[in-house]
């Protein structure tokens, strides 16, 4: 059986009596989080599934702290499951963040990492974007698709109008003839 190092245990407690900044950088299965303490020192580094099971293990028995994540395709989902959990969280404009996007090294854990200090410092640096609940999201989604539709209808119509037009002044026969 492994002994659990006293350093660890003093790491857990360190843990629970302070304010933490999180930097979570998303992936579609997997994501990384950085956890720094108050001291901007990096507490703990790990990867986590990105479902809501997961995530409200990890980030449930967590204590109150600040999140940082980037916009993105999972984005809106976990930081509304975030904020139910009673943390504050702030999405990045993952496009005006410069720091990360224009990276060299492209790591998930440097971006967590990244994320988190640039919360820690000051979360204007992020440009944090505010994402539509979850009505509206749906709502939008909704009238998005249909003026999906109507932009196929209105297609087919004017392709269709164009066909009896050119069959109605003869040209058909003549394109068919030749």
């Amino acid at each position: 059986m492994k002994k659990v190092s006293t350093a660890v245990a003093k790491q857990s407690r360190n843990i629970s009596q302070q304010k933490l900044t999180v930097g979570l950088d998303l992936g579609d299965r997997n994501s990384w989080y950085c956890v720094l303490d108050e001291a901007s020192q990096v507490q703990l580094e790990q990867r986590v599934r990105t479902d809501a099971r997961a995530l409200r293990e990890v980030f449930g028995a967590m204590p109150r702290s600040r999140i940082a994540l980037e916009t993105g395709t999972h984005s809106p989902w976990i930081s509304r499951l975030l904020g139910e959990l009673g943390r504050e969280v702030i999405v990045a404009n993952a496009r005006k963040v410069r720091l990360i996007g224009e990276s060299r090294k492209k790591d998930d854990r440097l971006d967590a990492q990244t994320l988190a200090r640039l919360a820690r410092v000051d979360p204007q640096l992020l440009c944090p974007v505010k994402h539509r609940n979850a009505q509206a999201q749906a709502d939008l989604m909704m009238i998005r698709a249909r003026a999906g539709l109507v932009r196929a209808r209105t297609g087919w119509s004017t392709r269709l109008a164009d066909w009896r037009s050119l069959m109605a002044s003869g040209c058909a026969d003549a394109m068919c003839a030749t």
